[in-house]
Formats: C-alpha cells, sequence, structure tokens
C-alpha cells in the first residue's frame, strides 16, 4: 500500500532513524542487489552573476561585484576537455541567472561541446531554462526544443528547494515558484529530457512541507515517469545571507529514508556525500540510498559557503566497499559501463 502524507510526517517525527533506515534499506533491496552506483563528471559554473539573489546561496554575486565573471566558451571547452580525459561521461553546467547573456550564448556553447567531445551534458536548471525562455521572449518549452537540438541532454533537478511557496519567499523570493519548476519538469519530459529531482532541508521548512514536497515529485512522477533519481541535500549556511545552523545528521538520514519509502515510483535514490562528508555518505547506503552521485572532478556552489570534501574514483570505490556493497561506475542513464572489480559491462 502507497505511503500517505500524513503517515509520512507522524513517522518522520516520532520514528528513530534506525527503523527508518531499516525500513528504506529494505525497500531498497526489494529493486536492486548491492551494487552501489556513481558518476565521474564535472560540474561548471559559467557565471556566478544571478540576479535571483537567494538568501540561502553564498555563490552569486551582483554584475558590478569585483569578483563577479562570465566563462568565454573556450573555458568552458578546456573545463570539457579535462573532463573527458580524466574519464568523466558527464558535465553539468549551470550558472546564476545572467541578466545580459542571450540563449544564443547557451546554444553556440552546447553545439560546440558536442562538435569536440562525446559526452553528456545534463545541464541547466528549471530556474535557468524559465530565465532563458523570458529573456527570449518563447515559451518553456520553445526553449527546450531550442537546447535540446543544439546538444542539451537532459536536466538536473536543482532550484527546487522546499516546492512550497511559503518556504520559498522566506529565501529566495525572486526565484522560480513552486507551479513553474514543476511546468518545466513537465515540459522536459514531454519533449523526451527526462531529469533528476532535488530537496534542500534547514531552510525553515516544516517536516509537513518536506512531505509536500515529495508528493509534489511523486505525483508529477505518475503523470510523466521524467524523473530518474532523487537527491536530497541538506542547506550549508557559510556566507550565505540567511546563515542559521546546519541540519544534524541524523535529520538529514531519516529525511533521506523517508524519499525512498514514499517515492515509490522513483527509480534512484541518492546520497549525498558532498555536504555530509564521506562518513555519512558511506551510511546513507543503509537508509535506502543505491548510488552516490559524482566525484565531482569540479564543484563551487557548496565550497563557497564553507563546505569542501574531496573524493576519487579510488576513494568512492573504497566507500562503497567498506559499506558492504559492490562499487560500479555508472552513465547518465543509471547504466553501468564499469565495476570495479575489473568486470566491464
Amino acid at each position: 500500500m502507497r505511503l500517505e502524507m500524513q503517515r509520512a510526517v507522524e513517522m518522520l517525527a516520532e520514528s528513530s532513524p534506525i527503523a527508518l533506515g531499516q525500513a528504506a534499506d529494505l525497500e531498497r533491496r526489494k529493486r536492486y542487489d548491492d551494487t552501489v552506483t556513481f558518476i565521474v563528471d564535472r560540474n561548471i559554473n559559467y557565471t556566478n552573476v544571478c540576479v535571483n539573489e537567494c538568501r540561502f546561496c553564498a555563490f552569486f554575486r551582483r554584475p558590478d561585484h569585483k569578483d563577479a565573471y562570465v566563462l568565454s566558451h573556450e573555458a568552458i571547452l578546456e573545463k570539457v576537455r579535462e573532463t573527458v580525459e580524466a574519464g568523466g561521461t558527464q558535465v553539468m553546467i549551470q550558472g546564476g541567472c545572467h541578466p545580459e547573456l542571450g540563449l544564443d550564448y547557451y546554444e553556440k556553447m552546447l553545439r560546440l561541446i558536442k562538435s569536440r567531445y562525446d559526452i553528456t551534458i545534463h545541464s541547466f536548471t528549471a530556474t535557468e531554462i524559465l530565465h532563458f525562455a523570458r529573456q527570449a521572449g518563447l515559451t518553456v518549452k520553445e526553449t527546450l526544443k531550442r537546447l535540446q537540438a543544439a546538444g542539451l541532454d537532459s536536466l538536473p533537478g536543482g532550484g527546487a528547494e522546499i516546492l512550497v511557496d511559503r518556504v520559498r519567499h522566506q529565501v529566495s523570493e525572486k526565484k522560480i515558484t513552486t507551479a513553474e519548476w514543476l511546468d518545466v519538469m513537465k515540459c522536459a519530459h514531454s519533449i523526451g529530457m527526462e531529469s533528476t529531482a532535488t530537496m534542500v532541508i534547514g531552510l525553515g521548512e516544516t517536516l509537513a512541507e518536506r512531505v509536500e514536497h515529495m508528493e509534489k515529485i511523486r505525483r508529477l512522477q505518475d503523470e510523466t515517469g521524467g524523473f530518474r533519481a532523487f537527491i536530497t541535500w541538506t542547506f550549508q549556511p557559510g556566507n550565505t545571507q540567511l546563515g542559521g545552523e546546519k541540519t544534524s545528521s541524523w535529520d538529514y538520514m531519516k529525511t533521506l529514508a523517508m524519499t525512498r519509502l514514499y517515492m515509490d515510483n522513483v527509480a534512484h535514490i541518492q546520497g549525498s556525500w558532498v555536504t555530509q562528508g564521506e562518513r555519512i555518505g558511506q551510511l546513507t547506503m543503509g537508509f535506502g540510498a543505491d548510488d552516490l552521485g559524482s566525484i565531482m572532478l569540479e564543484e563551487n556552489v557548496v565550497r563557497a559557503a564553507g563546505t569542501a570534501y574531496d573524493m576519487s574514483i579510488q576513494k568512492m570505490a573504497d566507500l562503497i566497499r567498506g559499506a558492504g556493497r559492490r562499487p560500479a561506475q555508472r552513465d547518465t542513464k543509471y547504466n553501468i559501463i564499469k565495476r570495479m572489480d575489473g568486470e566491464k559491462i
């Protein structure tokens, strides 16, 4: 029987972390063996200039700030080249919502990458897509089709934070609304462009609002089937206007477990070592996660908030083995391309 919202809230509030973790791990075992996957990719932030000025973001800069930048296409291509040479199979290109860059900047970027490298472009959040559309005077679907034609393969799930407008207004009042975020994803799925979905906890939301966020993703997934994975992050308060305390690891782990139990129609649940560190990342494998995301050859947004952990392919494989699981490198579509015991698929 499908978990209902009220029961999920009660479980988050009352169940012990261990009990939730065991239930989530049991659910994972119904779907998968003990293989845990990861991907080798790079986050490329083409600009840190952003008109949204989110209170929880330590990365953005105003256009006139001394540290504001926009990467040239040549600089982006160099980063892609380095990624390919390091064994990467994906680039995640994201930035702020720059007030002056036109759609042609992004289309040319995509075409140049695809003309030179065989790599998946899993890039641009729903927030950016809506910004591009408004700048170009196009609909969201028209914008997505143009980017798809230029080489965009899929969308990351960023910009969701908490899909409850009460929370969104408090932490990012200029940003995309809940309905707009969901509409961008629905449009992407309708043209065959799959995506992931994310949630950021620790922004002042209630447990009920976390479950409401999950419900909105689950409902859209019932309709489109376009979400490949769900990733929960924790707000990193360092160097941000919002500030505050970090969410506890147990709170994160309980919420992670609930995402596995609640979102029964999303195949993959990703554990986060990027915000939690290696040891908590390792524990997520016992709380429902079947994937540990990317080793991230480059990451700047979380690092800007003062949280930085380094990872390599060897460290990731050892981390997974240490939890009694079998490490495997995957591609963007979650196809296994290499097992770390040397067996190639």
